[in-house]
């Protein structure tokens, strides 16, 4: 997962240059680079979700001790907004 970060990490440090050339000298070639750049970003934030979610669901994203407890309060917390949206007070 390390790896990721650093991809992750150097694309976006790659990209400061075209960001200011766009933005500040108003290079319209920059801001080609800067959108083809953020694609490359969303698509790797996507391919990184994905692979913590697989993760996650197969139990090797925590230890044992605290997988239970972030379950719970998960749980817990996603129940408890669901049922006050669900049910709202009935007017008599």
């Amino acid at each position: 997962m390390a790896n990721n970060f650093g991809k992750l990490r150097d694309l976006v440090m790659s990209l400061e240059a075209d960001f200011e050339k766009f933005y500040d000298k108003n290079n319209s070639a920059a801001g080609t680079r800067v959108r083809k750049g953020m694609q490359e970003l969303k698509n790797m934030a996507q391919e990184i979700r994905s692979e913590v979610q697989n993760m996650k669901n197969s139990g090797g994203g925590e230890s044992a001790t605290n997988a239970g407890g972030a379950a719970k309060k998960a749980t817990g917390a996603a129940a408890g907004g669901a049922a006050k949206k669900a049910a709202p007070a009935k007017k008599k």
